[in-house]
C-alpha cells in the first residue's frame, strides 16, 4: 500500500479544502484522514473483525435487555 507522510498528505489536504475553511474545518479533515490512516493500518496488521461480528457486537451493544457491553 502506498504511503504518504503526513506533511504530504497536509499539502494535498490544503490545495482541496475552500479558501475560506476555517480552522475548525482544517482540523476536522485532518482528524479524518488521521482516522483513515489509522483504519488503513489496522487492516495491514489483522486487526479487523468480519461483517458478522461486527452486527454481532453492534447489537449486543445496542439492545438495552443485554448486560454485555463488550
Amino acid at each position: 500500500m502506498p504511503t504518504t507522510s503526513p506533511k504530504q498528505a497536509l499539502r494535498r489536504l490544503a490545495e482541496r479544502l475552500d479558501d475560506d475553511a476555517s480552522f475548525e474545518d482544517i482540523q476536522y479533515e485532518l482528524y479524518v484522514l488521521q482516522k483513515i490512516e489509522r483504519g488503513l493500518r489496522d487492516v495491514e496488521a489483522g486487526r479487523t473483525v468480519s461483517h458478522e461480528e461486527a452486527k454481532a457486537r453492534l447489537g449486543r451493544w445496542l439492545d438495552p435487555a443485554s448486560g454485555d457491553r463488550g
